[in-house]
Formats: C-alpha cells, sequence, structure tokens
C-alpha cells in the first residue's frame, strides 16, 4: 500500500530574530519526517541543530540542504524505514551575523 506524502506548515525564522545562540525555528515536527528542506535565504552561514545545544549542520548563506532519509529503500523491508523522530524540534544559530533574508524548514512526512 502506497503512503501519502503530508507537507507539514512551513517553518521560519526572520534574521533579525537568529542570534549567536540557538533560536528555535517554529514548532516540533507533528509527525516522524521523511524529508526535511532547509532554505536559508540570509548572508550568512547558519548553523542547524535538534537539541538546541549542539552543531548538527551547517546551511551555506543563500543555499539549501535537502535531507531525504526515506530514499533508495530497498522494498523488501517497508517496515525499516529511516526518518526524523516526531517532536523533534529544530534550531538556528549563525556563524556571522546576518543582515537579511530568513531561514526556512520544510518536513514532509508519510500517511
Amino acid at each position: 500500500m502506497a503512503q501519502i506524502a503530508t507537507i507539514d506548515t512551513l517553518r521560519s525564522v526572520g534574521y533579525a530574530a537568529i542570534t549567536s545562540s540557538y533560536t528555535a525555528v517554529g514548532t516540533p515536527a507533528i509527525k516522524p519526517i521523511h524529508i526535511l528542506i532547509i532554505n536559508n535565504t540570509t548572508d550568512a552561514d547558519m548553523l542547524i541543530s535538534d537539541d538546541g545545544v549542539t552543531n548538527k549542520l551547517i546551511v551555506p548563506k543563500l543555499s539549501y540542504l535537502l535531507l531525504d532519509v526515506s530514499a533508495n529503500r530497498d522494498g523488501y523491508n517497508p517496515p525499516d524505514v529511516m526518518e526524523f523522530p516526531q517532536r523533534t524540534q529544530y534550531y538556528v544559530k549563525y556563524v556571522g551575523a546576518p543582515s537579511l533574508g530568513t531561514v526556512y524548514i520544510a518536513m514532509i512526512y508519510g500517511s
């Protein structure tokens, strides 16, 4: 049976609210996430965390990061799908202070 992909509400934080300490980007994930897209439209490199403490990812200025953890399945073990956990909260902080733009996080989950 095929799953239905659902795009969750877009989360964002504007450059003026981003500091050198982690700031939450919207609300936690409401379901386990199969695809995570982080768009950095600011003019500064951004660090991403899922615990608000540890630097986990970097998204360079004016770029994006797409993580499709459900791709490339073998089709033989459908329950063995990798996904980011439900209720994960994502955070952002700058490497250097931005002067424009927004960081957006999009989440896609299956039914």
